[in-house]
Formats: structure tokens, C-alpha cells, sequence
């Protein structure tokens, strides 16, 4: 990277570092339980209703409830994986985890004003100037093991800012609207997503996207100095 200077990262604040992990335990908690609990109706609909009696707009390749043999009379003609209620609590318990701590995280960030300066892009931040020298930085790893850490360019403050501000509240969102408790009290959210097979699609789509992130992410800890940047994310420096 010759011809540019990078200033030395500024250490991840105490407080990110801390919910930051739990945010990761209660992320890949959720997808561990949620993949187990898709095994056992690896199918997705649109709309208020889906059985396996109804189209699937989606059909996943998972489990050997996966293109079942369909049914005779009233009778299954194969063996349905269905031992998931171990995983179905897991689940709830882990999505609690994530809304106290993404609540926490809120507060903390708009109170110390972190999210304005380092999450939330500027209108500075989309100069072409700029862009081009974050993919430049991202194309060459060399300079991403220098400057990693705050403050963040412009691909890391959108990415970051889609998965804390928007991907995470649409899970929770989409979550609560399968339950038929809270959409008795609060039958809204059956309206805003079309209905609550409507609102599984739109979930499993996001949690998709989420392991993307999770995958790319950890990736790029890996590519650009595991050590340092763990350190980062746990003592600081």
C-alpha cells in the first residue's frame, strides 16, 4: 500500500467488547437450535397457512423429512424426524438473551453516542474517495492488519449497521409473530408480515444472511491476524 498512511486503530470500548460476545453466544445459539428445529419441517410457505399438504415455495435439503413419501389417507408413509422440543426451548431461551443484551447495546450506543460515530455512515462516508479507499483496503489484506479495529470504513459500518439495526430486530420481529401467545395479544404483526408462515420465510432468509455475515466475518479475523484481533475484542489493544 505505498503512498498511503494509516493511523493506529483505536481500541474496541469495554463495553462493545463485553456484548459483543454475548451477542455471538446468543447468535450462534440461535442458529445452532434453529437449523435442528428447521430439520423437522424443512419447508417454507407464503402466506398464513403451510402443511405438507400445501406448496412450499422453498424446500430445503435437510433432515430425512427432506421430499418425504407423502401420505396415505390420514397416515404418514414415512418416519418423521420430530424431537426437537429440547431445541425449541433453547431457542426462546437464547433469543431472550440476544434482545436484553441487543437492548442493552442500544442504550449504551446511542447514550455514549456510538453508534453516530462509529456505526451509522455519514454523508462523508460515501464520497467516491472514500469507498474506493475501503475496497482498496479490503482487497489487500496488508493494510486491513494495520488499521483493523475503529474507526470503521464505510463497508464495515454498513455491514455492521444492517446486522445490529435491522437483520437482528427482523428476526425478533419474525420470531415472535410464529407465536400464536403473542399474536393473540398483538395479532398486528400477523398483518405486518402476511401471515405467520409468511413470517418463517422472511426468518430462516435472514438467518441465512446471518451466516453469511457470521462466516465472512470470522474469515476476516482469521485473514487479518487472528491473535491481534481477538486480543482487541477481549483485553483491548
Amino acid at each position: 500500500m505505498s503512498g498511503h498512511v494509516f493511523a493506529p486503530a483505536a481500541a474496541h470500548p469495554r463495553t462493545v467488547r463485553g456484548l459483543h460476545w454475548f451477542l455471538a453466544a446468543s447468535v450462534l445459539t440461535l442458529m445452532f437450535s434453529g437449523f435442528v428445529i428447521l430439520m423437522a419441517h424443512p419447508r417454507l410457505y407464503w402466506g398464513k397457512t403451510g402443511n405438507d399438504l400445501t406448496p412450499a415455495i422453498i424446500e430445503l435439503p435437510i433432515g430425512r423429512n427432506y421430499k418425504h413419501g407423502g401420505w396415505v389417507g390420514e397416515m404418514r408413509t414415512y418416519d418423521i424426524f420430530n424431537k426437537n422440543g429440547w431445541a425449541r426451548s433453547l431457542h426462546f431461551l437464547a433469543a431472550w438473551f440476544l434482545v436484553l443484551t441487543g437492548l442493552v447495546y442500544l442504550a449504551w450506543g446511542i447514550g455514549s453516542g456510538h453508534l453516530w460515530t462509529h456505526i451509522i455512515p455519514r454523508m462523508r462516508d460515501f464520497s467516491p474517495q472514500r469507498i474506493r479507499e475501503d475496497f482498496r483496503k479490503h482487497l489487500h489484506l496488508s493494510a486491513l492488519r494495520v488499521t483493523g479495529g475503529l474507526p470503521y470504513g464505510i463497508i464495515q459500518k454498513l455491514t455492521y449497521g444492517l446486522v445490529l439495526l435491522i437483520a437482528l430486530p427482523l428476526m425478533v420481529l419474525t420470531g415472535l409473530t410464529m407465536s400464536p401467545a403473542v399474536t393473540a395479544a398483538h395479532p398486528g404483526l400477523l398483518d405486518l408480515f402476511g401471515g405467520s408462515q409468511s413470517a418463517r420465510t422472511i426468518h430462516f432468509i435472514v438467518f441465512a444472511a446471518l451466516v453469511l455475515f457470521v462466516i465472512i466475518h470470522v474469515s476476516m479475523v482469521v485473514l487479518t491476524g487472528f491473535k491481534r484481533q481477538i486480543r482487541s475484542m477481549t483485553i483491548g489493544g
